[in-house]
């Protein structure tokens, strides 16, 4: 296994793509835990531990704990996801734009720049709403600077990260927006883990109950993969034609079928949703 691993390190190719990737999402980590100016942080401390698992909690799973810190990646990257969902429906019901998407790369790259404008404007609208939010909660003090900073550094946070994704995509590996959303869900394993263990150790909960949690965690996660990498081959069989003395065709072959064809699209999808009532 680690030979396979150190083997990785030496493509020249390979190993700058993980290097480029794991500095992205240090930086990344490391955003996620710079506030906004004139934020209370223990107010925001006692305001989250009163949701209870509530629409904020699950926003700020996605953001990696940003939000709950108002840090400057409070907005994560779902204004660009709604964005990018915005045009991609758009795109099957406007001419104009479908059209511009059978040009090739070049309509692709317009519509590129207007997803980008788009997320600026949400972001911008986003932070506003999520600022006034913090204010009436008197999680902040308020007043003209406050708003302009505010607006300005989770704006500001938002389109970053959507430049820093779109850098780990061209120089990384895989999605850099799947990417950050994956690594912003994982940043909360640890602490859970260690919640958990405190739990079983201090006689809170039952060593049984941890057990079953972990054997619950595992089965979700090989159902998952089962479900992922599940698929229907589909035979297709070709037909004979005969031209002259010759005989083509006749081959068989296989057209997969995958059970979740529509992968992680629906989730994120529906997390965006629950982001509108922010704006």
């Amino acid at each position: 296994m680690w030979e396979k691993l150190t083997h990785l390190f030496r493509v020249p190719e390979l190993r700058k793509r993980i290097l480029f990737t794991l500095g992205a999402i240090i930086i990344f980590r490391l955003g996620t835990h710079i506030p906004v100016p004139g934020v209370d942080p223990e107010a925001l401390k006692n305001f989250f531990s009163q949701q209870g698992g509530g629409l904020f909690d699950f926003l700020n799973m996605f953001t990696g704990g940003a939000l709950q810190r108002f840090s400057l990646f409070a907005l994560g990257v779902m204004p660009y996801i709604n964005a990018s969902i915005i045009f991609s429906l758009l795109t099957a019901v406007v001419p104009k734009l479908k059209e511009m998407q059978q040009q090739g790369r070049e309509g692709q790259r317009k519509i590129t720049m207007y997803t980008r404008w788009s997320t600026l404007a949400l972001a911008i609208v986003q932070a506003a709403t999520m600022s006034m939010l913090i204010v009436n909660a008197g999680m902040a003090s308020g007043g003209v600077w406050f708003y302009v900073m505010s607006i300005i550094t989770l704006t500001t946070g938002t389109i970053y990260l959507m430049w820093l994704g779109e850098r780990m995509t061209e120089n990384g590996i895989g999605n850099g927006i799947s990417m950050i959303i994956m690594i912003g869900i994982l940043a909360r394993f640890p602490a859970q883990l260690a919640t958990t263990y405190n739990d079983i150790t201090t006689g809170s909960v039952s060593p049984f109950w941890g057990i079953a949690v972990i054997v619950l965690f595992a089965v979700v996660i090989g159902g998952v993969t089962m479900i992922q990498q599940g698929q229907r081959k589909i035979v297709i069989q070709y037909a004979k034609r005969t031209s002259g003395r010759r005989v083509y065709g006749g081959h068989m072959s296989h057209l997969p079928i995958r059970v979740n064809q529509g992968g992680v699209i629906p989730i994120i999808f529906a997390s965006a949703l629950l982001t509108i009532p922010l704006t």
